[in-house]
């Protein structure tokens, strides 16, 4: 039997109605959504559940909904004794991770990507940062143009390196455009702006990391009981210190996914569990590795769906 990893989306999976169907019928999965309501002093559930989609979508917002759902699915998932032996996230989903993990509890988790997300927002002035997807040129070839731009002085930068020939360049308007327009000459297929508030994973979020800094000091994280695989190294951490560490270099530093999830596998992981809403996760998991079996839980017929078929796999 080989392990289980349990990964959580990101931004950009939100969407009305995650999480209520589930949150209708049981009373444990409600408490999540309330809860989450009483540590923010917002509605914020009632957004989660009936929109609007553009109010939920804003990065303060679509951070604690996505961290709020994905912890609500999972609480209602562990019923059926599915253990995990190392979690991962996307960005915001590694606290996701560090939630269920036991290294934050849900409040502070919450809390914390509420933060995270308005710092986020408040580091560059609107219009002045983005993002775009660059498809089919490979991270060496893609850095030399992000770094020649940079150079150039428009600051650019790899920002998501999800999976082989799907990367996501991040820095100042101009440099983004910049960039894409180079990729293209250097044999990229397809540069696709990304509809972001920010260049969120670049080095312009260093001011946003300094404020996250003050907040995670005056938690009190705990050691995680499953390993962490983090966003920065692709590699497991458990220790809160370490953990506190990452977090803040996260802000403006590449998501390595593709390493994240080559490093599971390395580690005997051959199942991937998605938790939460959409299977962003799971396509980018199946791209890395075909050999693996991948599974998204986002309510009560997915969750019944991945036991059954778990249960067909130990027979």
């Amino acid at each position: 039997m080989g392990k289980i990893a349990f990964v959580f989306p990101g931004q950009g999976s939100q969407v009305v109605g995650m999480g209520q169907s589930l949150a209708e019928k049981h009373p444990n999965v409600k408490a999540i959504f309330e809860n989450a309501d009483k540590k923010l002093n917002v509605d914020l559930s009632k957004l989660i559940f009936a929109g609007p989609q553009e109010e939920l979508t804003l990065t303060y917002n679509a951070q604690p909904a996505l961290l709020t759902t994905s912890i609500a699915v999972l609480e209602y998932f562990r019923e059926f004794g599915i253990q995990a032996d190392y979690v991962a996230g996307h960005s915001l989903g590694e606290y996701t991770a560090l939630v269920a993990a036991g290294a934050l509890t849900f409040e502070e988790g919450v809390y914390l990507v509420r933060k995270r997300g308005e710092f986020m927002e408040s580091a560059v002035p609107n219009g002045e940062g983005t993002m775009a997807a660059v498809l089919g040129l490979d991270r060496d070839r893609l850095a030399e143009v992000t770094n020649s731009v940079t150079e150039e002085g428009f600051p650019v930068q790899l920002a998501n390196l999800n999976c082989p020939g799907q990367i996501v360049i991040s820095g100042t308007t101009k440099g983004v455009e910049l960039a894409g327009a180079k990729a293209k000459e250097a044999g990229a297929k397809r540069v696709l702006p990304l509809v972001v508030s920010g260049p969120f994973h670049s080095s312009l979020m260093k001011p946003a990391a300094g404020q996250l800094k003050e907040e995670l000091d005056q938690m009190d994280m705990k050691d995680a009981n499953i390993p962490v695989i983090a966003n920065v190294t692709a590699e497991p951490i458990s220790a809160a210190s370490e953990i506190k560490e990452k977090l803040i270099e996260q802000l403006y530093s590449p998501v390595l996914w593709e390493d994240s999830v080559a490093k599971m596998l390395e580690l005997g992981v051959d199942t991937f569990i998605e938790i939460g809403p959409g299977k962003v996760l799971s396509g980018l998991v199946k791209k890395i590795s075909k050999n693996t079996k991948t599974y998204s839980v986002s309510d009560e017929e997915s969750a019944l769906a991945v036991i059954e078929a778990l249960k067909e796999e130990n027979q």
